[in-house]
């Protein structure tokens, strides 16, 4: 992958998520990047908050979510989810006000959490641009019309294999290039709306 990033040594990313992000070498995807990889198998959005402190402690430059899925696996509604990630996006921009931050979609997973993941997705898109996050929508390339991942992607209707792995970095780069060409955030960004 051709990234910006390759020619600002020292820029640093943190990555959270669960076993989909856990399992990628970003540290290869990204050769410009000091990389933290705190995703985590098994990580639901209940997980989040207790990774600020060792995210406020690197204080990266940029950082990547992608969350959600082990939640709708364990039954927990749209709104569960949406809440979580909110409130922790808030949170991270109250800890670091000039991160940037990306938000990526929930990926796809079996077509019977379709409907509610393409939900939490329509949310969090919404939402992203209130705390100034941009958010990157994966669907279009691994999931089919009717929401299943795309076979190609996986053996086993959740995890990627390694095209899907690709195809996700390589939807990846281009994120990161226009998230590292937006100007850094100056102060805390509220989203009470003022009277």
């Amino acid at each position: 992958m051709s990234s910006t990033a390759d020619s600002e040594s020292g820029s640093t990313i943190v990555f959270i998520g669960d076993s989909l992000t856990a399992t990628i070498d970003w540290s290869e995807a990204l050769p410009g990047y000091q990389v933290h990889n705190l995703g985590r198998p098994g990580a639901t959005s209940d997980d989040l908050m207790a990774l600020l402190p060792a995210i406020v402690e690197i204080a990266p430059d940029d950082v990547a979510i992608m969350i959600g899925s082990n939640d709708f696996g364990a039954g927990r509604n749209v709104e569960h989810v949406v809440r979580n990630i909110e409130f922790f996006l808030v949170s991270l921009r109250k800890e670091l006000p000039e991160v940037r931050t990306l938000l990526q979609s929930i990926l796809p997973r079996g077509r019977e959490y379709s409907a509610r993941i393409k939900d939490a997705n329509r949310h969090l898109r919404q939402f992203s641009a209130t705390v100034h996050a941009q958010f990157l929508d994966l669907w279009p390339t691994l999931a089919l019309d009717d929401g299943e991942l795309s076979p190609e992607f996986t053996e086993d209707r959740l995890r990627l294999n390694e095209a899907g792995a690709k195809a996700w970095i390589s939807e990846f780069g281009p994120a990161i290039d226009r998230l590292r060409n937006a100007p850094p955030m100056s102060g805390i960004i509220s989203i009470i709306p003022q009277r």
